[in-house]
C-alpha cells in the first residue's frame, strides 16, 4: 500500500522578507505568551530574564519560528487595550531582536495598528490573526501592502462569548467555506503567502475540535500551508479530565494525528517534544514493508 499523500511529498514556501521558508517538512513555533491570564503560560514571563531563558530554551530545542502574543484569547479572557497590548509587545521584540536579529518572529495580533509597528519597526516575518481580519477590517489592507505571511484562523464570535454554545450544522464544510471567501479577497490583494488554521478551541465544542482534527486532510484543497494549534488545550483536557500541566502527552499524541493529517506547522509550548513527534511521523511516513504474502 502507498502512503497518503502528506505534506511530506509536496514542496511548500513562503517567503519571509526575501527568505523562502520551505515547509516541506513541518516546522515548529514556540509560543511565548506575554500576557498575564493565558490559560497555561499566563504571568511567567513578566521580566526580561525569565523571557530570554524561556527564548533560549526553546532555539536550543530547535525552535523554527518564535511566535509572540501579548493579548490573551483564552476564553472569557478580559480585553487589553492596544496601547498595552504594543507596550508589551515593543519591549519583548526589542529585548529579542537585540540578541536574535535573525530569528523568524511572528506576532499574534489581531489589530492592523500593531500589526504595521511591529513589522515597521522590528522586522517581525509573519502575522498571526486570530480573527482572520474580522476584528480590524484594515488587518488585510497592512498585510498586504506590507507583503508579509498571514496566518489566517478561524474563529466562530470573539474570546469573551466564543465558548458559549458555538453551533455548526457541519463546523468543516463551514469552515472551509469561510476560508474560501477570505482567499477570494487576499488573492485579489495579491498577498498569496497564507498559511490556514483551523482555530482548534475558537468557537468550537470539543466533539467540533476532533472533527476538524479527523477532517484536516480536507484544507488541502487550498493548497496552503496548514497551522495546527492544540497545545495544552481543552481538546485534550477535557477528555482526559486534567489541568494544562498535565497535557503535554496528550499534545504529542494529537500533534501526530495532525501531522498525519497534512499539519506543516505545529504552535505549542513544547518545542522539543514537538520536534521528536514530527521526526518520528516523518520515519513512519516514509518507512517501507516488503509484502509479507510475496
Amino acid at each position: 500500500m502507498q502512503p497518503k499523500d502528506t505534506f511530506f511529498s509536496r514542496k511548500q514556501t513562503i517567503n519571509c522578507r526575501g527568505e523562502l521558508i520551505d515547509l516541506s517538512e513541518p516546522k515548529v513555533m514556540g509560543i511565548l505568551n506575554v500576557t498575564t491570564d493565558s490559560f497555561y503560560d499566563g504571568g511567567k514571563y513578566n521580566s526580561d530574564l525569565e523571557i530570554m531563558k524561556q527564548l533560549n530554551r526553546m532555539l536550543s530545542e530547535g525552535c523554527d519560528i518564535l511566535d509572540i502574543g501579548a493579548y490573551s484569547s483564552r476564553p472569557g479572557a478580559k480585553d487589553v487595550s492596544s496601547d498595552k497590548e504594543l507596550s508589551r509587545l515593543l519591549s519583548v521584540l526589542d529585548l529579542v531582536r537585540k540578541d536574535f536579529p535573525d530569528i523568524i518572529i511572528s506576532v499574534d495580533t489581531f489589530r492592523s495598528e500593531v500589526a504595521k509597528k511591529v513589522i515597521k519597526e522590528f522586522n517581525v516575518n509573519i502575522i498571526n490573526d486570530i480573527s482572520a481580519g474580522d476584528l480590524d477590517d484594515k488587518m488585510h489592507e497592512v498585510v498586504a501592502d506590507l507583503n508579509v505571511p498571514y496566518i489566517m484562523m478561524h474563529m466562530k464570535g470573539v474570546p469573551r462569548n466564543m465558548q458559549q454554545d458555538p453551533q455548526y450544522t457541519n463546523v468543516v464544510k463551514e469552515i472551509i467555506s469561510y476560508f474560501s471567501i477570505k482567499l477570494e479577497k487576499l488573492n485579489l490583494m495579491g498577498l498569496n503567502d497564507v498559511i490556514l488554521d483551523p482555530g482548534f478551541g475558537f468557537g468550537k465544542t470539543v466533539d467540533h475540535n476532533y472533527q476538524l482534527l479527523k477532517h484536516l486532510d480536507d484544507f488541502k484543497i487550498f493548497e496552503l500551508p496548514l497551522l495546527v494549534g492544540v497545545s495544552r488545550k481543552s481538546i485534550i483536557n477535557k477528555v482526559l479530565e486534567i489541568k494544562p500541566d498535565e497535557a503535554l502527552n496528550g499534545t504529542s499524541v494529537l500533534n501526530t494525528f495532525a501531522l498525519l493529517g497534512g499539519a506543516n506547522i505545529l504552535r505549542v509550548h513544547d518545542v522539543k517534544e514537538a520536534k521528536e513527534t514530527i521526526k518520528l511521523s516523518k520515519k513512519f511516513l516514509s518507512a517501507k514493508v516488503d509484502n509479507w504474502y510475496d
